[in-house]
């Protein structure tokens, strides 16, 4: 045969069939179907799971809302939620143009007279301050959480003190720690850091005057 007819004939090793080839094709072919099938039997056997049922402090919740929304101001309530972390206390964030008032609705009110504050105390979130309240009503056994709001620069939220006289060291001690302004407070200064104390060490943005203090 010539050298011109040996480069026009096809190469028959080429064609021919590759064993080890074919069988690593088939190999992977039946671990691709295997694993299809396992996940469509996982599917099969899912079990959706069941809807959460809602906390059995949610009508208390909703009822509250709705009464400072009527009785205080539409914009009064800002957020609304259940603090299942807490013994499903029902929790709201109040804004601070309306909170005086809505404490007063808080203890007065005959459906919930919310007349015992156990516990008043400030949170710097750093976006912003934050006063949050403890209220519970001995007559109906029921305890709530209010949060009321303050810008950082300028820290203002209205005084409790005349509604609930326990919130008077409190609020001095937000005031002492956080520089929240508590306006309509009887006597508002510092009551654990000195008079000429600089500043207010629980905020994120202290920097003390002596690192060492």
């Amino acid at each position: 045969m010539s050298e011109v007819d040996n480069k026009n004939t096809p190469d028959i090793m080429d064609s021919a069939p590759n064993p080890d080839k074919e069988a690593k094709a088939a190999a992977a072919a039946e671990a691709r179907a295997a694993r299809a099938a396992a996940r469509a039997k996982a599917s099969e056997e899912e079990t959706p799971a069941e809807p959460k049922p809602p906390s059995p402090n949610q009508p208390l919740l909703d009822q509250l809302a709705a009464l400072i929304r009527a009785e205080v101001a539409p914009g009064a309530v800002e957020e609304a939620h259940i603090n299942e972390l807490d013994r499903h206390i029902p929790t709201l964030t109040i804004h601070s143009a309306f909170w005086y008032e809505t404490a007063e609705l808080l203890k007065f009110h005959p459906s919930l007279q919310l007349t015992y504050l156990r516990n008043l105390s400030g949170v710097d979130h750093e976006t912003h301050l934050e006063a949050v309240y403890h209220l519970i009503s001995l007559e109906h056994k029921q305890d709530y959480c209010f949060k009321v709001r303050t810008d950082r620069e300028q820290p203002s939220i209205p005084s409790v003190t005349p509604i609930w006289s326990t919130a008077n060291w409190n609020e001095r001690e937000i005031y002492d720690l956080l520089g929240i302004q508590f306006p309509g407070h009887p006597d508002l200064r510092r009551i654990m850091m000195s008079d000429d104390w600089v500043g207010h060490p629980l905020r994120k943005d202290y920097e003390p005057l002596d690192p060492e203090v």
